[in-house]
């Protein structure tokens, strides 16, 4: 019985990503980086941030239909709880960003990204690399501060929430089965990512 209760509770504990050990100036080992589009772009790296290390993507080249990506590349959820803090640093074109998950490939995913340029916190879906909304919110927040952005989705329903604030509900059964989880920021948006966690949901 204390067996079956530990695999039970080392099912359901999150993984977290703070890049702390990571090397500066590169991608974490076990990450990749990834466009949905053409285009330059997509240059990401561990920096050293404020009062930790950082993930960042760095690149203010990215044309405007461009998508950077960054992709844990041997994570697998389906059901999840995913959050991670974000900092909007720059972007003329666009600004901000925030997860990705059920990540098939770079043209398939879901994505919830906040915006401050358009005060607003929106969650989409990719499929075959057109973008589709499935959600919009008006939200007004600090682009110079540090938000949580914080994902969950069972079955079809998705819920995406902002500083604790749920702001969006949809329905969706477009990826219906486990896939990768990662970060994503469009155009010429500059943006710190820290303390990626993810917790599989039985």
């Amino acid at each position: 019985m204390l067996l079956l209760f530990c695999m039970i509770l080392l099912a359901t504990m999150p993984t977290q990503w703070d890049f702390e050990q990571s090397p500066v100036g590169q991608l974490p080992a076990g990450w990749s980086a990834a466009k949905t589009g053409e285009g330059m772009g997509s240059i990401w790296k561990v920096l050293a941030g404020d009062t930790s290390q950082v993930l960042a993507q760095t690149s203010s080249a990215g044309p405007n239909g461009l998508f950077n990506l960054c992709v844990a590349d041997s994570s697998s959820y389906r059901d999840l709880e995913l959050s991670v803090a974000i900092k909007a640093v720059a972007g003329k074109n666009d600004r901000g960003g925030g997860p990705v998950w059920r990540y098939r490939d770079d043209g398939n995913y879901y994505v919830a990204r906040w915006n401050p340029l358009e005060d607003n916190f929106r969650v989409y879906k990719v499929v075959a690399g057109k973008r589709i909304q499935l959600g919009t919110a008006d939200v007004k927040a600090p682009a110079d501060r540090w938000h949580t952005i914080k994902i969950t989705q069972v079955g079809d329903e998705i819920r995406c929430y902002l500083d604790g604030t749920l702001h969006l509900q949809a329905k969706d059964d477009t990826f219906q089965t486990a896939g990768k989880i990662g970060l994503w920021t469009k155009s010429d948006a500059v943006a710190h990512f820290d303390d990626l966690m993810a917790t599989e949901l039985k």
